[in-house]
């Protein structure tokens, strides 16, 4: 059963604000909630705070902070939000997108100050329909260290985090105001905890097949990267409270994901003059549409599977990357003295290779127009030494979910907000629209982040004016 409802429910314990899920989003919720005041409870299914945060690249884009400042980049919320609304053909919820943006540059700069978070801002290169350098990430860039840097962050507020406790269902009133939680322990033990607000950062949909068939058929066959603990959880307990679902076709893929090593290969391979080939050694889309679209035309191609192509100046930048130096040591990434040597090391045909490496070659000098739409102009032609990399596509996570409202109050499907419960990150809809094209780089940390500081202060506020205070 994934709701209870019952008036009279009794507790083993309560506290004022529950947080399901220890990624960013809940973590955030809990220090935010803490510091306002609020006695915090955070549950965790892993044996450690993990989730689909520990499988990111670890990079939120925010706009206006001091990282920006001192380079001397100009950035505003309204500059942020027209990059998201642009990727996002205007599908993605204004309010939302307006909130998230406001709270972005506020957020990086407390987690940093406050919390000794280690974010900085990333050069070197921008990830596609970011107009300018946005992304914060700690050194280096793995969400391995942003999740353990948030873990300590936690450890030294004396916030509760209760791991391996999986919640199995919520307990709500006749008014469906929630009560509290139950909780299953691996021993097989159940505690009830009591609360007077709740907050749902626990996960998406995309480790579902069920789900993911349902709501987003094109990706079913895709490789998951995301963390198996993303069931939609949150959407079942919702939908049985009589909440609304939004933006449920988007969802973040990614077209770089090494086969059949199972690692993500940073995107700036790409965006930095690196292309993609199929295997017959042909270009099939923009490379700089947007790496979560093209984990789609990656897996269109024969096998679904691609080669990034690029040279050893995109080498040296992706040698900068902790995941792309550990692709490096398991041997995923070939190597090429020339295009003859490319051509054998990735079993490509040779006059093919040559034929798409020159035409590239021609639209960087401008000679020619690519096809695709690719302004390579603006990056130095490939040259010897070459470098590849067998590629798929895969899902990360989804970014469609509970309907909620600027405030990270879940709504029901007349729009109006239930009485307690607040979500946000994988639980909650993003601002990606509602298709897999609308996702601008970093949206899924930038909404776990922020709407996590919104709900966590809604939750404690409420828990306040509850008790008149």
């Amino acid at each position: 059963m994934t709701v209870i409802f019952d008036d009279n429910s009794t507790f083993d314990s309560e506290v004022a604000v529950i947080i399901v899920g220890a990624g960013a989003c809940g973590i955030v919720a809990a220090l935010t909630a803490r510091e306002a005041g609020a006695d915090v409870l955070v549950i965790e299914r892993d044996e450690v705070p993990q989730g689909s945060t520990a499988l990111s690249s670890g990079m939120i884009p925010a706009c206006n902070t001091h990282f920006q400042r001192e380079r001397g980049i100009e950035d505003s919320v309204a500059q942020l939000a027209a990059d998201i609304q642009r990727k996002s053909q205007g599908n993605a919820d204004s309010g939302i997108v307006n909130a998230v943006c406001r709270e972005s540059g506020p957020a990086i700069e407390w987690l940093t100050d406050h919390h000794k978070v280690p974010l900085q801002l990333v050069d070197g290169f921008m990830y596609p329909g970011h107009s300018v350098l946005r992304m914060h990430a700690p050194p280096s860039k793995t969400g391995a260290e942003l999740i353990g840097a948030l873990t300590n962050a936690a450890s030294a507020a004396d916030i509760d985090i209760f791991t391996s406790a999986r919640v199995t269902c919520l307990i709500a009133g006749s008014d469906r105001k929630i009560r509290g939680i139950e909780v299953e322990r691996p021993d097989g033990s159940v505690d009830r905890v009591g609360c007077k607000a709740l907050v749902l950062a626990c996960n998406g949909y995309g480790g579902n097949p069920d789900m993911v068939r349902k709501y987003i058929p094109e990706i079913a066959i895709a490789a998951f990267a995301g963390h198996i603990g993303n069931q939609g959880d949150a959407i079942m307990w919702g939908r049985a409270l009589g909440a609304g679902i939004s933006d449920m076709g988007a969802y973040q893929g990614h077209g770089s994901w090494a086969s059949p090593h199972g690692m993500l290969i940073t995107w700036a391979v790409m965006t930095e003059g690196g292309i993609q080939v199929n295997t017959d050694a042909l270009r099939f889309s923009n490379e700089h549409q947007g790496y979560s679209e093209a984990a789609v035309d990656v897996l269109a191609q024969p096998g679904s599977v691609a080669w990034n192509i690029y040279d050893k100046r995109i080498h040296d930048l992706g040698m900068t990357f902790q995941d792309y130096r550990d692709a490096e040591k398991t041997g995923a990434i070939r190597h090429g003295v020339d295009v003859v040597d490319l051509a054998v090391a990735c079993g490509l045909d040779t006059a093919g290779i040559a034929r798409t490496l020159s035409d590239c070659a021609g639209y960087a000098a401008g000679r020619e127009k690519c096809a695709f739409g690719r302004d390579f102009t603006t990056k130095p032609a490939l040259e010897a030494p070459y470098y590849g990399i067998c590629v798929t596509g895969a899902l990360f996570h989804t970014q469609g979910g509970l309907a909620i409202d600027p405030d990270a109050r879940v709504l029901r499907e007349d729009g109006s907000a239930l009485p307690n419960l607040f979500a946000g990150g994988g639980a909650a809809r993003g601002v990606s629209g509602n298709a897999v094209w609308g996702y601008l780089s970093g949206n899924g940390l930038l909404t776990a982040v922020t709407l996590g500081r919104i709900a966590g202060r809604g939750a404690a506020m409420s828990v306040q004016h509850e008790h008149g205070y």
